[in-house]
C-alpha cells in the first residue's frame, strides 16, 4: 500500500484529535487537522494551542493498582502522545498526574506540527468532508457540526448535556442496612434501597443543602436547568421535597422486618451482571469532594465507592449504543469514527484512549487489515464495550472504572491481588497484540 496516497481528515485538535492525528501521522498516512483555533475560540477556550485542559489539571491516579492507573499502563503500551507529554510536562500532585497546562498544550502542539504530514487547517467545520474522517471536537462542539453531526445519527442520538446521577460499585453497599425491592415488588429485584428514618433524612438534608456546588459557565445554565433538575436544588425547595420526590418512602417497606420508612434512597443496576448501581434522581452539581461526603451520610452509603460522580455540564456527546460500533466506527457510516467525549468516555485520558484507538482502527482500514477490538480484560476495551453496549435507556458517559472490568476467573477477597491480576491480564492481552498494528 502506498501510505503517501492515504489521507485523512480529523475534525477537532483537543486530546482524542491530538492523539488520534499522531497514531495516524507516525504510521505515515496523511492528516488534514481542523480546529477553530487560534481563528475562533469556543466559550470555555483561550489558548490558541492544541489539547488545551480546561478544567482540572489533573489526570488522576498514576497508581498502576487503580482504575486510572491501569488505563494510564495501557496506554502508554501503545506509545500514547498524551500520556507521554503528560509525565513530560508533570507538576507535584501526590500520587495524581497533574499537569503545567500551559506547557502540555505547548508542548503538544510542537509535537504535532513537527510532522510533515499533518496539515493544520484552522477552520470551522460545517460538513462532513469525504473520505476517512474521525470527528473529536469535544463537549463543546459547534452548533453548525452539531447539526452536521444530527443529520447524520438521526437528531434524538445527541446530546447537548450531560446530567447523571453518581454510579457506586455494588460490593461497597452495606446490605445489613440496605434492601432488595422494586417500588409495590412491580419489577424484577432491580433496585436496592437504603432507608432513613426521620433524623438520618434531615442530618442527610442539611448538609446536601449546604454544600459546595462547581459553579456553572453562563453558557452551561440555561441548557442545564432546563433540561432536569439537581437534587440540592429541589432540597432546597423545601424540607420534604425530596420525599414527595426521588426519596419517597411510598412501596419501599422493609420485606423481611415490613418497616415503614420516612425517606428512602433507590440505587438502580448500571449493568447486567449488577456490579454498578446508580443512585437514583441524584442529578447534581456538587463538587465531587463534596458529594463523597454527602452522599455517604446515607445508610448503606457509608464506604461507598464511587466509581463515577454525578455530573451536569454542558457535554454534546452521541447515543453510543445506538450508533457506534466497538472500533468507533458508526454503524450507518464505516468511514466515520467518532472520538473523544462526543463520543461517550468521560475523563481526559479516556477522551485520549478513545482518539488513539480510533486513529490506529483509521490505519488498520486503510491497510486493508481488521480493526482494532479489545476485550474488557482490560480498561480500554472495558470502557469501549461498556459505552457501545449499554443497555440502558438514557445512555451516560463512562469512565474507567474497575466495576466494567471482565470477572476474574477465581474470585480474589484481597483487594490488592485482585487488582494486581487485573494488571497483569490486561498487560498480557495488550503485548499479545500490539506488535500486529505498528
Amino acid at each position: 500500500m502506498d501510505k503517501a496516497n492515504k489521507k485523512v481528515s480529523v475534525i477537532g485538535a483537543g486530546l482524542a484529535g491530538c492523539e488520534a492525528s499522531y497514531q495516524l501521522a507516525k504510521r505515515g498516512i496523511n492528516v488534514d487537522l481542523y480546529d477553530i483555533k487560534p481563528n475562533s475560540f469556543t466559550p470555555a477556550h483561550s489558548n490558541p494551542n492544541f489539547a488545551e485542559i480546561v478544567c482540572s489539571n489533573s489526570l488522576k491516579s498514576c497508581d498502576e493498582l487503580t482504575a486510572s492507573g491501569l488505563l494510564k499502563k495501557e496506554l502508554l503500551e501503545f506509545d500514547s502522545l498524551i500520556l507521554k507529554t503528560a509525565y513530560k510536562e508533570r507538576v507535584p500532585a501526590g500520587n495524581a498526574l497533574a499537569v503545567d497546562r500551559e506547557k502540555f498544550a505547548f508542548s503538544v502542539t510542537k509535537k504535532i506540527k513537527e510532522f510533515k504530514n499533518i496539515n493544520f487547517i484552522s477552520k470551522e467545520v460545517t460538513k462532513i468532508p469525504d473520505g476517512m474522517v474521525i470527528i473529536a471536537t469535544g463537549p463543546l462542539t459547534t452548533d453548525a457540526l452539531s447539526q452536521e453531526i444530527s443529520r447524520l445519527l438521526v437528531t434524538d442520538n445527541l446530546y447537548f448535556f450531560d446530567a447523571s446521577s453518581p454510579i457506586v460499585e455494588a460490593d461497597s453497599i452495606d446490605m445489613t442496612k440496605a434492601y432488595v425491592k422494586d417500588r409495590y415488588d412491580k419489577g424484577t429485584n432491580d433496585y436496592i434501597n437504603c432507608p432513613m428514618n426521620k433524623e438520618e433524612y434531615l442530618n442527610f438534608y442539611n448538609e446536601l443543602i449546604k454544600a459546595q456546588r462547581v459553579e456553572l459557565k453562563n453558557f452551561e445554565k440555561k441548557e442545564v436547568f432546563e433540561g432536569c433538575m439537581p437534587v440540592e436544588i429541589m432540597a432546597a425547595r423545601g424540607e420534604d421535597s425530596l420525599r414527595f420526590g426521588p426519596l419517597k418512602p411510598i412501596g419501599l417497606d422493609n420485606p423481611i422486618t415490613k418497616e415503614k420508612y420516612y425517606a428512602v434512597v433507590q440505587l438502580r443496576a448500571e449493568d447486567k451482571e449488577k456490579r454498578l448501581y446508580n443512585m437514583v434522581g441524584f442529578q447534581t452539581n456538587l463538587l465531587y469532594g463534596e458529594q463523597k461526603r454527602v452522599f455517604r451520610l446515607i445508610p448503606g452509603l457509608e464506604n461507598a465507592k464511587f466509581v463515577k460522580y454525578g455530573v451536569m455540564h454542558r457535554n454534546t456527546y452521541i447515543n453510543a449504543p445506538q450508533v457506534l460500533s466497538n472500533t468507533y466506527q458508526l454503524k450507518n457510516n464505516k468511514n466515520i469514527f467518532i472520538a473523544g467525549q462526543l463520543s461517550g468516555v468521560e475523563g481526559y485520558v479516556e477522551s485520549s484512549m478513545s482518539g488513539l484507538l480510533a486513529g490506529i482502527n483509521v490505519y488498520l482500514v486503510l491497510t486493508n487489515k481488521n480493526p482494532l477490538v479489545l476485550s474488557s480484560n482490560t480498561m480500554m476495551g472495558a470502557i469501549t464495550n461498556y459505552i457501545v453496549s449499554n443497555s440502558r435507556k438514557n445512555f451516560q458517559p463512562m469512565n474507567a472504572n474497575y466495576g466494567i472490568l471482565n470477572s476474574l476467573d477465581k474470585k480474589e477477597k484481597d483487594d490488592k491481588i485482585k487488582k494486581q491480576k487485573y494488571l497483569d491480564r490486561s498487560l498480557n492481552e495488550i503485548k499479545g497484540i500490539i506488535k500486529d498494528i505498528q
